[in-house]
């Protein structure tokens, strides 16, 4: 007998509107963040939101297609730090707790965006 195929990283953060929501909340966090506030004054929240939607949508197995600048690009010359980083990555694990998620999705969450460190920091 075959065990039954565990949902996908995007059916466990709720899909194409779970995701939406994470992201619309994860751009209001990171908009009142003390540490990364200032980087977001005068960005398009909207465009940013629909961007980090379809960036998770995307990288978490969904159908979204993400037209956003890639890692690099959209960093570059923002003179990014660890701590910036470290900030960001704990307003989505805040979102991602307040919304509930288990540790194993969190954590898998975590492992994707801290992927990343060398693209957005330049490492």
């Amino acid at each position: 007998m075959t065990s039954p195929e565990a949902p996908s990283l995007y059916d466990r953060l709720g899909g194409t509107d779970g995701i939406n929501e994470i992201a619309a909340a994860v751009v209001q966090a990171h908009s009142i963040n003390p540490a990364i506030k200032d980087f977001f004054a005068d960005s398009d929240m909207e465009k940013l939101t629909r961007d980090v939607a379809d960036f998770f949508n995307m990288g978490s197995g969904g159908p979204a297609e993400y037209q956003g600048r890639d890692m690099p690009s959209a960093h570059k010359d923002m003179n990014l730090n660890e701590a910036h980083l470290v900030a960001a990555i704990d307003d989505v694990l805040g979102v991602l707790d307040a919304r509930g998620v288990d540790p194993v999705t969190r954590n898998e969450v975590l492992g994707i965006l801290y992927s990343f460190k060398g693209e957005v920091l330049f490492q």
